[in-house]
This record gives C-alpha cells, structure tokens and sequence, in this order.
C-alpha cells in the first residue's frame, strides 16, 4: 500500500478499534489461477502479540483450497471514508488551485492462516461473535434461540479459520496534508451534510488536527 509518512497510523489500538468497528474483511488471497477476494465478517482478538482475527467461510467456498498453504495472507478492513469537495477549501478563494480528494481510513493485516475443523470451536466462535453484534438491540437472538439440531446443520456447512497477525499497516488519509484554514473549513463543510459518513470524517479529522 502506497503509505505516505503523514498518512500513517501506527498506534495499535487505535487499527484495533477500526477493525473491532468494520469487521467485514475483504480476504486476498492467491492461487495457480491468480487472485481471489472474498468478504468475510471477522472477529477481533487483542492478544496474543499484534492479535489474531477469528472467522469461518463456507465449505463449497473455493477460497478453502487456497487457505490450506503456510503463506501470508492478506485481510483489509475498510473505515470511513469520504469525498472532499474542493468548494470547502478555504485556500479556493483565495488562489483557485485546489482539487477534489478522497478522505479514508483502512487497516491492511497480514498473517497466516490456520483452518479449524471442530465443531465444538465453531459453536463458541459463533455464539459469541452474535452475542457480541446482537447486543444491545431490544431483542437480542442467541444460537440457543435456535434448534440444536438446525445448528448444527448450520456448522456442517462452515469450517472455521484463525489469522495470526503477523503485521499490520494503517492509512488515515484525512487532511493532514492540508493548511490549517483549509482543514477547518473542510470540517465545517462535511458537519453542514446531513449524511452520517460525513459527521464521522469531521470529527476525525478535528481529531488529528496539529
């Protein structure tokens, strides 16, 4: 990933909290026949080292063949993002030389992949990983909400994966290359949108103010 060093966030809770925050995962990987990417939801654990990122994927996924090799692996984790318009430059009046740009936050992890066939693991990673998304709705549903034995069909069908972290690279590319005045105003512009995204971006970008 091109990684200019103004865009790099190396702080690990912080990539942490990105993937914990958006945790379907765009998984890379590469076989005989070239690249593949599959969009997998994963759970996050903090320790051990760097962490580990715990998911499962269907057995009738082709992806499962490439997974059984010992090389790293690739999974990107995608945050908020956001188009800046040229218009909320505060430098626009002032020489005219300003363009459009893409406000983003992403994490890259790499590590390798270990395959777990076990139904007894695959029952407590998914009880918990819906526990953990389910709380706090009104009506929170639990795997026990189901039939055992449609459950256990439901896993039948799923072969379970463990990625050890082995590096991780983060790109928070929101404004730091620009002046000050030219920051606030981007605030400013993206707060005055109605949309969700955009109130997101103005607050990380007022947090990573100089």
């Amino acid at each position: 990933m091109y990684l200019p060093k103004h865009f790099e966030e190396q702080r690990i809770e912080v990539l942490h909290a990105l993937i914990e925050a958006y945790p379907l995962a765009t998984l890379i990987t590469h076989n005989d026949y070239g690249l593949n990417a599959n969009h997998i939801p994963l759970q996050l654990k903090t320790t051990p080292g760097l962490g580990l990122l715990q998911g499962h994927i269907a057995r009738a996924n082709p992806v499962l063949a490439d997974l059984d090799k010992p090389i790293e692996r690739l999974a990107v984790f995608q945050g908020p993002q956001m188009y800046i318009s040229p218009s909320w430059y505060a430098t626009k009046q002032q020489t005219g030389k300003v363009v459009p740009t893409w406000n983003y936050c992403v994490v890259h992890v790499y590590g390798q992949i270990r395959l777990i066939d076990d139904r007894n693991w695959l029952h407590g990673h998914l009880t918990e990983f819906t526990r953990d998304k389910e709380s706090g709705l009104p009506e929170p549903w639990s795997l026990a909400d189901a039939p055992t034995d449609f459950i256990d069909r439901i896993i039948q069908h799923i072969i379970g994966f463990e990625m050890t972290i082995t590096r991780l690279q983060g790109k928070w590319k929101v404004s730091q290359n620009q002046p000050p005045e030219n920051r606030k105003s981007i605030i400013e512009g993206l707060s005055q949108s109605g949309l969700a995204e955009a109130q997101t971006m103005a607050k990380i970008i007022e947090n990573y103010q100089n």
